[in-house]
């Protein structure tokens, strides 16, 4: 229960009134009405929250390029709260933090797999306390690298219908837009299915997966909440969603595909998003955002990063009806 109340305030603009809904549409007793106030107490979203671990995200900048190799060390850092970004200079990897475990997104090429255990445990973490292992598309250079994770953690690896035999296999699927384009990479052994509308959840850690089909079919964005003191702000690691593809292949003969794409783009667009995080940082301009002055945070991050996404796909479905080279 106190998890669906986290969810809900999640959605809420304001608390007061919140509560006072609940009490007299929801009718739920005074007991649990007390309990919402006590959550929503201890968690207060502001505007503009205070970052305050500047000066390793500003050397992160420093060490990578916008547009950098994949499996170039770069320095870990806080994000926000118990988020951190363990990743290369290249390719994300993101650490959520807790009493009760760890929770560890993307696992980087298989060569980024040491970058990503050495990060971590340069933050003061262990790798001993990962205990689940989650991803974005499964592509080699971002769950390569899972399979020595998963040895050195004993992490349980959840993943969503369509990636599970691909991280199985090492092989992309042939419905893969890209299939044929990449080498075979480690196998992992997938524990759990995740599947959409499905929260996943370690002691007070709640992450929602979203299908974000399109880059490739069983892309997964995640979306979740981190806190610094009383100051909390919603996170997504949105898939990369880039229509990619082998000269073969050609979006507009799989329509239900493209349907499918056109829908994550429109559920990623519609989310609470106030910090976003992707797959490639330079996907989501992270190098540029962390030397602004706002630094990460935007609320409308998601909303326009979806609509990057459109264009991208609108553009090249025109090209394919009209024939034109695809780059």
């Amino acid at each position: 229960m106190l998890i669906l109340i986290q969810r809900l305030i999640v959605k809420m603009t304001n608390p007061i009134s919140f509560i006072v809904f609940m009490i007299n549409s929801v009718k739920i007793n005074t007991l649990m009405a007390f309990l919402v106030f006590i959550v929503i107490s201890g968690c207060t979203v502001k505007t503009v929250p205070q970052i305050m671990d500047r000066p390793s995200q500003n050397k992160w900048a420093e060490v990578c390029s916008t547009w950098d190799d994949w499996d170039k060390p770069g320095p870990p850092f806080r994000i926000y709260g118990n988020s951190y970004y363990v990743g290369t200079c290249g390719i994300s990897a993101i650490l959520i933090t807790s009493n009760d475990g760890h929770v560890l997104i993307d696992g980087g090429t298989e060569a980024g797999a040491d970058i990503i255990a050495e990060n971590i445990k340069s933050l003061g973490f262990s790798m001993n306390d990962v205990r689940f292992l989650l991803h974005s598309h499964e592509h080699f250079d971002h769950v390569a690298g899972l399979a020595k994770l998963q040895e050195l953690s004993s992490a349980k690896l959840f993943a969503s219908p369509e990636a599970a035999p691909v991280l199985q296999s090492g092989i992309a699927s042939k419905h893969d837009p890209q299939a044929g384009m990449h080498e075979e990479f480690p196998t992992s052994k997938v524990d759990e299915i995740i599947n959409v509308g499905q929260s996943l959840t370690l002691g007070n850690l709640t992450f929602l997966p979203i299908a974000t089909p399109g880059h490739t079919l069983g892309a997964l964005s995640w979306q979740w909440q981190s806190c610094e003191n009383t100051e909390c702000v919603i996170i997504v690691y949105a898939d990369s969603l880039s229509p990619i593809s082998h000269d073969s292949y050609l979006f507009s003969e799989h329509p239900q595909y493209v349907d499918d794409y056109k829908k994550g783009i429109r559920n990623l667009s519609l989310l609470e998003c106030e910090i976003l995080l992707t797959p490639h940082p330079s996907a989501s301009k992270m190098r540029k955002n962390l030397l602004s002055p706002e630094g990460l945070f935007d609320k409308n991050s998601c909303k326009n990063y979806a609509e990057s996404i459109t264009k991208r796909l609108q553009k090249r479905l025109i090209q394919e009806k009209t024939n034109d080279q695809i780059h």
